[in-house]
């Protein structure tokens, strides 16, 4: 009889999956190990073939996210289209890639809170991602602007104040699973976007 053989990959994305609801359960500063592997219903070893510490389980449940997170950028900066239309499909990313895993979504709030208090162990750096984000819209804005789609007075502030609507659901809904995140992006759309819509 053969031994049973093991599908490698599809055992990583258990463990992985595991790891991400014992952060989100736990916080990532009081996991273990051993936590995510009880999760997972496997071996502390088991773990450590796929996953050499606690920081690479971070690291690979962040990767997905980041590379959504890039891709939304990227649309926004060199898609087609009206700048307002793509600033509101950045919106609409966003808040898609945020809510489509509620666990990892509570990860990213307790990775906030230990950035706050400057836990240097933080791989996420949440300041420069917040930074990229202000930047992108700011480029969008003044490109509307160029074209005379906004408001004379729309400055680089009004960028922070889009990245603070869209954090700013996201965390009532984290921390208040009831709120009705779905169709929240057209709120925020509506709110920001079109309070900064130049009028005719």
């Amino acid at each position: 009889m053969s031994p049973k053989r093991v599908d490698h990959a599809a055992r990583r994305e258990e463990i992985l999956a595991a790891a991400v609801r014992v952060f989100a359960r736990k916080g990532f500063a009081a996991t273990r190990i051993e936590d995510v592997a009880a999760e997972a219903g496997v071996g502390k070893g088991s773990v450590y073939l796929s996953f050499d510490s606690r920081d690479a389980l971070l690291d690979a449940a962040l990767a997905a996210l980041s590379a959504t997170s890039r891709d939304v950028l990227g649309r926004a900066r060199s898609g087609g289209g009206p700048p307002l239309e793509r600033l509101a499909e950045l919106v609409r990313g966003v808040l898609a890639a945020a809510t489509a895993d509620p666990d990892l979504a509570r990860v990213l709030l307790d990775l906030w809170s230990l950035g706050r208090r400057g836990d240097a162990r933080v791989p996420l750096d949440m300041a420069a991602l917040y930074a990229e984000y202000r930047e992108a819209i700011g480029v969008l804005l003044a490109e509307a602007s160029a074209r005379g789609e906004v408001r004379a007075d729309v400055s680089p502030a009004h960028a922070a104040v889009v990245v603070g609507a869209i954090e700013g659901c996201l965390l009532q809904w984290v921390v208040d699973p009831g709120l009705p995140i779905a169709g929240m992006d057209a709120a925020v759309v509506a709110v920001c976007l079109d309070g900064l819509a130049a009028r005719s």
